[in-house]
């Protein structure tokens, strides 16, 4: 699984589930150093040792399900801690100099309970934010409360205005980094499905299509097409949302007329500062798959705060 596979993970142990497994789910509740996966990254193991996920990319996995077996047949959480202390690190340890700490929680009234990953499923699929807290006991419920504390958050959208030769390379990159992408064009020579084998382009304006689509809180919105008639009104929509990262392509002279026609439209400076322009990260991109790259990577910098 690639990206922010969450929604995925908790599909995969609650499918896990009704198949009458026994399962444990792993997540990083402590970081130090130069660790190499955030707190809250989850790892879900299966009582026959299939897994899915990762709390540190390879170096420690072995040690947790192995771990999980003993948490499920003790029907007990446990914490582990990892480091690269002693002789052991490139057995078990991390080699990237780090320190994580892992709580493995048998997925049961004993920790993690099936009617919360029932419930996060639920959540996540309607788009959908909920907190989790786990206290020091290991047992974790939804809501405020003493302890790790994560919240689980809808899968990111990046809604794309303009079926170009930019969007062919966006979206398997949206795709690898685990936002679910949505093409809309009305051009009908752009939106011919053989240019986007597995995403339909949606072939209606940009304000019908996102004012069906309900741009939330996860959802970032890039207009590509350089033509006012279709780039605006998706703005307008965008900026009309609670989208994180709005964006458009065009030179700094078609950002600044961009900016005075949306100033016309009724929007302030707050709220024209929100729009990217140009579009992406200034690292000299000079193809359309390098502007992208650029365009993903600002978007990621936007939502993770960089």
């Amino acid at each position: 699984m690639n990206g922010d596979d969450t929604a995925a993970l908790i599909a995969t142990l609650r499918g896990w589930i009704a198949a009458g497994h026994k399962v444990a789910i792993a997540t990083v509740i402590e970081t130090w150093g130069s660790a190499p996966r955030r707190r809250g990254a989850h790892l879900v193991i299966r009582d026959d040792g299939l897994f899915e996920g990762s709390v540190s990319g390879g170096c420690v996995e072995g040690d947790v399900i192995a771990a999980a077996a003993d948490v499920i047949a003790d029907n007990a959480p446990r914490r582990l801690e990892y480091g690269v202390a002693d002789a052991r690190a490139w057995e078990v340890g991390l080699a990237c100099g780090g320190r994580i700490a892992v709580l493995v929680q048998p997925v049961s009234e004993a920790g993690f309970a099936p009617a919360l990953a029932e419930r996060l499923g639920t959540a996540l699929a309607a788009g959908e934010t909920v907190r989790v807290t786990t206290d020091a006991g290991g047992i974790s419920s939804e809501g405020e409360g003493e302890g790790f504390a994560r919240l689980y958050e809808p899968a990111g959208r990046l809604m794309i205005v303009g079926a170009v030769h930019i969007a062919q390379a966006l979206v398997p990159m949206a795709e690898l980094l685990g936002y679910v992408p949505l093409i809309v064009d009305p051009r009908g020579s752009f939106a011919a499905a053989e240019r986007f084998a597995h995403v339909a382009v949606d072939p209606r304006w940009p304000d019908e299509a996102l004012a069906d689509w309900k741009p939330d809180g996860a959802s970032a919105i890039v207009a590509l097409t350089h033509d006012p008639k279709l780039d605006d009104p998706a703005l307008i929509a965008a900026l009309n949302s609670p989208a994180f990262y709005i964006a458009a392509l065009g030179s700094r002279k078609n950002q600044a007329l961009r900016r005075e026609r949306l100033a016309a439209a009724g929007f302030d400076d707050v709220a024209l500062a929100r729009v990217h322009g140009p579009a992406g990260l200034a690292i000299g991109a000079a193809n359309p798959a390098e502007i992208a790259l650029s365009i993903a990577a600002q978007m990621i910098a936007v939502r993770r705060g960089a």
